[in-house]
């Protein structure tokens, strides 16, 4: 990627008032992102949620200099990263509307393998939150699943350690700068996670964990994978945010039950009365749950439903067909096509039959 492009890129990360939604909207509107820069304020303006409060952020002086700062130590340190419209950005993560833009990793990352699943749960686990998610490990280890987590106490660095002890690869997620290390106790485990696949942020260099950024560091975790699970949680926890999250992208959650007095079962057991997650007793449960007990070359593909779509409306379909509902923005920047253009090619997907809308401006096969 060229220095003006990733300047770019770190602009809109640097720039108040816009997140990855909106970033994402002007990169689609104005067809590229070093052409957010370049289109006047006017133009800009007639973007749906762009307004003089945006906009007066955007040119702000102050973050060009920060990102040129960022720059500088990327290209002097050799950084790796991943832009959200790059093929190798991980596919799970890109139907993700509020993933991240750009984000950074290091170690031995391999993302070509579609078994991806997140571990997470309470800091304070007990025994029997920590044997069975050994347990868990060991027994998927035959599937090969990579297991992301967010490198935290207790649940987290469980699933970390019991996927190195079972040579499975995994990541974690970081809600700080790769420069820093958070909870500090945990620097013993880097060399071990680097070897054995590595780390990933969407934050500078030298970002510090703050409060705010675990939430945001959440939503990776569940839109990496295509399971949560939550081995045990309280009542309220950001392992339940995580959950929530990971429905919301419409990804299975599987939680852990355990005894009704239980302080760190509550959370657990409320998901799976409520319906949000799956009861999880063996890791036969995932496996089940997931497919992975179903060989590839037994699946069988399905041919074309609809003989009079065409070329660029099959390409729709197919799409939505392998990641589920999704938004028209999203349809929009994975398709590479425009929003205005989309729109007119949905309703004639809608009209013959091949596609359904939903509330949101979603669709779905």
């Amino acid at each position: 990627m060229d220095s003006e492009k990733l300047l770019a890129i770190l602009r809109l990360q640097a720039t108040k008032n816009i997140g990855d939604i909106l970033a994402k909207k002007l990169i689609t509107a104005t067809g590229s992102v070093e052409q957010v820069f370049l289109e006047k304020k006017n133009t800009l303006h007639k973007i749906n949620g762009i307004g003089t409060h945006v906009t007066q952020h955007l040119f702000d002086e102050n973050n060009l200099k920060r990102a040129e700062e960022e720059l500088t130590y990327i290209q002097q340190n050799n950084s790796v990263f991943s832009y959200f419209l790059d093929d190798e950005y991980p596919q799970q993560l890109k139907h993700c509307i509020d993933a991240p833009i750009l984000f950074f990793k290091e170690g031995s990352l391999n993302l070509n393998n579609d078994k991806i699943i997140s571990i997470v749960g309470t800091r304070n686990m007990s025994s029997y939150g920590r044997d069975f998610c050994n347990q868990l490990v060991e027994d998927l280890k035959e599937h090969n699943p990579i297991i992301v987590s967010g490198f935290a106490y207790g649940v987290d660095i469980c699933a970390h350690k019991a996927a190195i002890k079972n040579n499975l690869q995994t990541i974690a997620v970081l809600a700080h700068g790769l420069d820093e290390i958070y909870p500090k106790t945990h620097k013993k485990y880097i060399h071990q996670v680097n070897e054995n696949g590595g780390f990933i942020t969407e934050f500078w260099h030298d970002e510090q964990p703050m409060r705010e950024n675990f939430l945001k560091r959440n939503r990776i975790v569940a839109g990496l994978s295509k399971a949560t699970i939550i081995i045990e949680s309280a009542k309220k926890g950001g392992s339940l945010v995580t959950a929530d999250i990971a429905n919301s992208y419409n990804r299975d959650v599987f939680a852990l039950p355990g005894r009704a007095t239980d302080v760190y079962s509550k959370g657990c057991n409320s998901l799976i009365k409520n319906n949000q997650a799956h009861l999880l007793t063996s890791a036969e449960d995932v496996v089940k749950m997931l497919n992975w007990d179903i060989p590839k070359a037994s699946i069988p593909i399905q041919n074309k439903l609809f003989v009079d779509l065409n070329e660029t409306e099959q390409k729709i379909h197919d799409y939505l067909q392998q990641s589920g509902k999704q938004l028209l923005d999203i349809i929009a920047l994975d398709c590479n096509l425009p929003t205005y253009q989309l729109s007119s090619i949905l309703i004639q997907m809608e009209l013959k039959g091949a596609i359904k809308p939903l509330p949101g401006k979603m669709f779905e096969v």
